[in-house]
């Protein structure tokens, strides 16, 4: 009997998890299946997410951030191939075709496929020489190999790095999404004079108000935040690397590095070339079970998914969703009628500089996106603190609160504040799963204690005050 192959392009939190989980899952029904991983680098299932933390100094090592390395995978029963780029695929004859490092061409069979090739970071012309080459001094923070070369940069006087160069050291972000606010306070703990640069505003997926607030805080603690701008160009060195940026407006800011942290966009390429479906954005379109067609399945941040709320497609990229999705994939190809049950757009950051110590999070729809989906929004912002005033732990904390005006559902959540601020985003996000109202959310039984708390605590003070104006 010939044994049932699945091959997995993409060995990091949803490729591995799906491979783990069908051979555990098939397993358990008594069947042994060979797992193919293809891995176009040299690195398998880390923390992407914790990359920006790694080059600031709260990681020791890079090998922290992996949950398992390319030993441990093969040990446990993947045959992995790192070097390996997906190039081709034939649907119809179940043929993937990969390139190897060496540079020889592959053509390997499959029975199921599971595309898992993540996301690209967003790379603009003028970050590359006409070569097409990165400017040196200029790169995104997208894997392990671009962490490595950020803390040899940012950190020059560490046994793995070259010795410094002459100060001052300035450093340039472009972008103020996630990454862009974290690598700013990487820049700035390593001691680099750091500027961040956004077209629009920093975290632009907050309401304009929240945003201000995050932004007054990351410039109280001495980054220099320059927004409604677009880099347009850049002026070099005589060897080439980067001297400064030239914005639209005519500026220019010395700069010895420049993080690109523009954003990412779904690395679907051989994929859609294959007549596979994709979005708006360029993700694959899977269903609840994974699937994309027969035989084929994808999950992580080459995909779009679908928005609780809205009922839209949307692309989320995000760990949490890609090992999800991993698990419902390798589920099911035991047999099983596992469901991705869609997102709610929940993330969380923070910004920590010295004494300056800020926590951002939502879920849910902002008031932009409610509107455009068609609600009438409600919205409500609430001062507060993290614990009863007179504990040392209590932190100021602004919850923003977004509804319908109509059936006064929850529609969003928004927080901007001190410790302990950010994680209260569950108690929403967990609200917005179940489709409450405010005034559900403003009756829950939440935990009080004054280190916690305050009596009323401040996600369902929020809610409350929302409901009573509604």
């Amino acid at each position: 009997m010939t044994t049932r192959r699945v091959v997995v392009v993409g060995a990091d939190a949803a490729g591995m998890s799906a491979a783990h989980q069908a051979i555990r899952a098939n397993r358990a029904r008594g069947e042994e299946i060979e797992v193919v991983a293809l891995e176009m680098t040299q690195d398998t299932s880390y923390s992407a997410c914790g990359l920006p933390y790694w080059v600031a100094g709260d990681v020791d090592d890079a090998d922290e951030l992996v949950a398992r390395s390319p030993e441990r995978h093969r040990e446990l029963g993947i045959d992995l191939r790192l070097g390996a780029t997906a190039t081709e695929l034939d649907v119809k004859d179940r043929k993937l075709t990969y390139r190897t490092s060496a540079g020889d061409t592959i053509r390997i069979g499959y029975d199921d496929l599971v595309i898992a090739t993540g996301a690209a970071p967003v790379i603009p012309d003028w970050a590359r020489t006409t070569e097409g080459a990165m400017v040196p001094g200029v790169r995104p923070l997208k894997d392990m190999t671009d962490g490595h070369a950020w803390l040899r940069t940012l950190n020059p006087t560490t046994s793995q790095a070259p010795a410094a160069s002459p100060s001052p050291r300035r450093g340039i972000v472009v972008g103020g999404g996630y990454v862009g606010v974290e690598m700013a306070e990487a820049m700035h703990r390593r001691g680099w004079e750091t500027t961040l640069i956004t077209r629009t505003r920093v975290m632009s997926n907050l309401d304009p108000d929240m945003s201000a607030r995050l932004e007054t805080v990351i410039e109280s603690a001495g980054v220099t935040v320059i927004g409604d701008t677009q880099v347009s160009e850049l002026r070099t060195h005589p060897d080439g690397s980067v001297a400064a940026a030239v914005t639209d407006d005519g500026t220019v800011y010395p700069a010895d590095a420049i993080v690109v942290a523009m954003g990412v966009r779904p690395a679907t390429g051989f994929a859609s070339l294959a007549g596979l479906p994709v979005g708006k954005t360029g993700g694959l379109l899977a269903d609840e079970s994974g699937r994309v067609a027969p035989g084929v399945w994808a999950a992580g941040d080459c995909c779009e998914v679908k928005h609780r709320v809205t009922g839209k497609w949307t692309f989320a990229p995000l760990g949490t969703h890609a090992n999800k999705q991993g698990k419902t994939i390798g589920e099911n190809l035991a047999g099983g009628e596992a469901r991705f049950q869609g997102v709610l757009g929940t993330a969380i950051t923070r910004f920590v500089a010295g004494d300056h110590h800020v926590e951002v999070a939502r879920t849910g729809l902002s008031t932009a996106e409610a509107e455009e989906a068609g609600f009438t929004v409600a919205s409500l912002v609430t001062e507060g603190r993290t614990a009863s005033g007179y504990m040392p732990e209590a932190s100021p904390i602004a919850v923003k609160v977004i509804a319908d005006a109509y059936s006064r559902r929850l529609m969003g959540m928004q927080i901007i504040g001190g410790r302990a601020a950010g994680k209260r985003i569950d108690t929403a996000a967990a609200s917005l799963w179940a489709g409450l109202s405010v005034d559900d959310l403003a009756s829950m039984d939440l935990a009080y204690a004054p280190p916690f708390a305050t009596v009323w605590e401040v996600v369902q003070l929020a809610a409350r005050r929302l409901a009573d104006r509604m």
